[in-house]
């Protein structure tokens, strides 16, 4: 697998509070990245980085080799797109809401649509009222929103958290499919140990901004190379 995203040297302040500090991070292309540590350890900033909602205070960051500048251009923006934990949705159907990336990029609003919807489960739901779903339901219906436009990244903040079990099982579901088949490269903030390990193929530990470890998923559970990965894979790290 080639690198999509390198990151040398990247901190990242608000005030004079350092929030992020990485000295190197690899992401590789295709692969399922997953993010853990405690809260207010830096994860959601990094993804907001990986983002490009905001360039970094130092360092440098490159995705697919280009330098992402301070103000990356559209087209790069658009190669990446992020479901958050509380989904954001208009005041409109659910297919809108769903069609609503590609009237944005000019776009056809044409068969994707209905596969998106279908791919999540939601087929029969086009025309409710989105704001009425259920929040496994509005979850799914974000995530459609997502994937219709196709994005080579898709970073992923707490997309489970609160959600019942069966909501859960379709959610990873389709993320393990999205990227089993589209080869899709997905980037997953969790406090869920066990979703990391299901769900990832490599998973990375920071902890007070700082990167502990990066590590293949079995070798992070079985035999981490820091004591606080083990302790964060047995549960013994609060949240």
């Amino acid at each position: 697998m080639t690198a999509q995203y390198t990151l040398r040297g990247v901190q990242h302040r608000y005030g004079t509070r350092t929030v992020l500090s990485l000295d190197a991070l690899e992401i590789l292309q295709g692969e399922v990245l997953a993010i853990v540590g405690p809260s207010g350890a830096g994860k959601s900033t990094l993804l907001r980085l990986l983002n490009f909602l905001e360039p970094p205070t130092d360092g440098v960051i490159t995705f697919d080799g280009q330098t992402v500048t301070a103000r990356p251009p559209l087209d790069l923006i658009r190669r990446v797109t992020t479901v958050f934990q509380r989904p954001v949705l208009l005041d409109r159907n659910v297919h809108d809401n769903v069609a609503f990336g590609l009237r944005l990029r000019g776009q056809a609003v044409d068969g994707r649509v209905d596969a998106a919807l279908a791919h999540v489960g939601l087929s029969g739901l086009d025309r409710a009222q989105a704001r009425k779903l259920s929040g496994g339901e509005m979850q799914r219906a974000a995530l459609a929103r997502a994937l219709v436009i196709e994005p080579e990244v898709l970073l992923l903040d707490e997309p489970t958290a609160n959600l019942d079990p069966y909501n859960v099982g379709l959610i990873e579901g389709i993320l393990a499919a999205q990227n089993r088949e589209r080869g899709t490269t997905l980037v997953l903030v969790t406090h869920n140990v066990f979703q990391a390990r299901r769900l990832a193929h490599r998973v990375a530990l920071l902890w007070d901004g700082r990167l502990i470890e990066v590590n293949r998923t079995a070798d992070f559970f079985d035999s981490p190379s820091d004591p606080r990965s083990a302790a964060f894979a047995k549960g013994e790290v609060a949240y």
